[in-house]
């Protein structure tokens, strides 16, 4: 919306709370936009050096002004002079963030903002949220790993799993402002928290799921991982006074283990969930649970009410999901809690979530997302509910990513699902040999014998297809770790690849039916 005022860069960081460094003299001219790589750089764009896992922006700084920047901003000392103003600041990431805000006009200080973090279960908790305010009659709109909604458009956020830079999101949050929209549920991942993307988005409702293992290649710890996902709780403090009032609610997980300290971090106006029958004292709680073959029936239970709630997804753990956007909506928005069940009951399925691929064949076959050990292991118990037959899982794990969750991956697998088939999964520069080794060796350590209980097959469309063909009547086949992505990466290539479109490939062949063709990949 305001991007199109065209702001100097002095004027820009006239409502940024961050301390900066001037070096040389300010300009008069407009910026156009806000560009971190320098080849895309505009006449008139602001340039953004970032310091990043595989390069420095730094370097790229002659370059950004060839293609016409009028003003950068890094965080080291310039090696020359430049002909436009330099920022220098602490962080240019943080700095990205308030920029990109101020250029766009601060439209998140004109909507309630609910954003959505943990480990596992984001994108399934703020889809519950969005159709529940869709169902109150709200204007909302949806910023997830999957896509952004606003009105009756659909965009696409990206080929894998992480929350869109800060100027993309801004961008997103100044359409949904434009197009009158009043309501947005933002999925926070901890690396979009730590590298400042969803800094400056106004938080009005902060929500998690749950924190367990998982990034720590990134973040270095446990106690660093859950310090980054803290900060969308911090950030309710610091959100500006609104119009339509702040609610400024954090909801937390009292079954998890990150509960005391959030709870420690968050301010005063906190409501608390939970599935454990000793945590009475939790808000909302989840009672008379029965699973059908179609979902879930529950009733989740406050000192106010007794709300049966109907859901179409299925395990243990969406009822957690379900309890996590219940308590936004009911304490948060002031929804009423039938309408809120309502909204629960119309969300049919989340792409690449326990999704089910039914070709006609007799047995049944899910693609999921699981690709930390927690999901994996909610996955195949609840893939276990969900058969009397066998449940064979194919699953990898990432390169360049947390090495630990090779092993602990394997030996859930190997303890919960009858034949594990460990593949590619986005080795990266990684050797794949080396990787399934890795997890064969966990999977052996914990009982398991290759060629009977799990085998090693490093292409993926090779793997679903031994899946496949292996499965007899009344057995369950689930390919974990890709769900809604749409690439695998090799090396530094992004191949495109959809573990739905592979998995019918598959199906369709063993049936001899006309289908989609297989994805092509290169050889492993």
């Amino acid at each position: 919306m305001t991007g199109f005022l065209k702001q100097s860069l002095q004027q820009l960081l006239s409502d940024v709370p961050c301390r900066y460094r001037l070096v040389g003299e300010w300009n008069n001219a407009r910026i156009t936009g806000l560009s971190m790589d320098s080849r895309s750089v505009q006449p008139g764009n602001l340039f953004f050096a970032i310091s990043g896992e595989n390069a420095d922006g730094h370097r790229y700084i002659r370059q950004a002004l060839e293609n016409g920047a009028s003003g950068v901003i890094g965080e080291k000392p310039l090696e020359e002079n430049i002909a436009v103003p330099y920022i220098q600041a602490g962080n240019s990431r943080e700095m990205l963030a308030y920029i990109a805000a101020a250029f766009y006009g601060h439209p998140a200080r004109n909507l309630t903002v609910i954003g959505v973090t943990g480990t596992d279960g984001k994108t399934t908790t703020s889809n519950f949220i969005f159709q529940i305010m869709l169902r109150a009659g709200l204007h909302a709109g949806i910023i997830s790993t999957v896509n952004a909604v606003i009105g009756d458009e659909v965009l696409d956020t990206g080929l894998h799993v992480t929350t869109p830079e800060a100027p993309d999101i801004q961008r997103y949050l100044s359409r949904m402002d434009s197009a009158g929209l009043t309501h947005v549920v933002l999925e926070s991942t901890s690396h979009g928290l730590a590298q400042h993307r969803v800094t400056a988005c106004e938080f009005d409702i902060a929500v998690v799921t749950n924190i367990t293992h998982e990034h720590l290649d990134f973040h270095g710890s446990y106690e660093a991982y859950r310090h980054a996902k803290g900060l969308l709780f911090r950030m309710l403090e610091d959100t500006t006074v609104k119009q339509h009032g702040n609610p400024r609610l954090a909801v937390l997980n009292m079954d998890d283990v990150s509960y005391d300290y959030l709870h420690g971090i968050s301010g005063r106006n906190q409501r608390s969930y939970s599935l454990n029958k000793v945590n009475t004292s939790a808000d909302y709680r989840a009672e008379d649970i029965r699973y059908t073959p179609n979902g879930l029936n529950f009733v989740i239970v406050s000192e106010q009410t007794r709300q049966p709630v109907t859901c179409n997804l299925v395990g243990t753990y969406n009822v957690s999901n379900c309890l996590a956007a219940y308590t936004a909506c009911v304490d948060g928005l002031k929804i009423p809690p039938e309408i809120v069940a309502e909204g629960i009951a119309s969300l049919k399925t989340v792409p690449g979530r326990m999704e089910r691929i039914n070709m006609g064949q007799d047995f049944t076959a899910i693609v999921d997302f699981a690709h930390t050990p927690n999901a994996l292991l909610r996955a195949l118990e609840t893939a276990r509910q969900m058969t009397n037959g066998r449940v064979i899982a194919v699953f990898g794990s990432a390169g360049l990513r947390d090495r630990d969750k090779r092993r602990l991956m394997a030996e859930i697998s190997q303890e919960y699902a009858d034949v594990s088939i460990i593949t590619a999964e986005d080795p990266r520069t990684e050797s794949l040999t080396d990787i399934l080794a890795e997890m064969a060796r966990a999977a052996a350590a914990k009982g398991g014998t290759e060629g009977q209980s799990f085998y090693r097959i490093p292409d993926r469309r090779e793997a679903i297809r031994k899946a496949v063909g292996m499965a007899q009547p009344g057995d369950l086949v689930i390919s974990c770790g890709k769900g809604h992505e749409q690439s695998m990466c090799f090396g530094t290539v992004e191949y495109p690849w959809d573990d739905r479109t592979a998995l019918r490939a598959a199906l369709a062949e063993k049936l001899g039916i006309e289908g989609p063709s297989m994805p092509t990949l290169p050889s492993a």
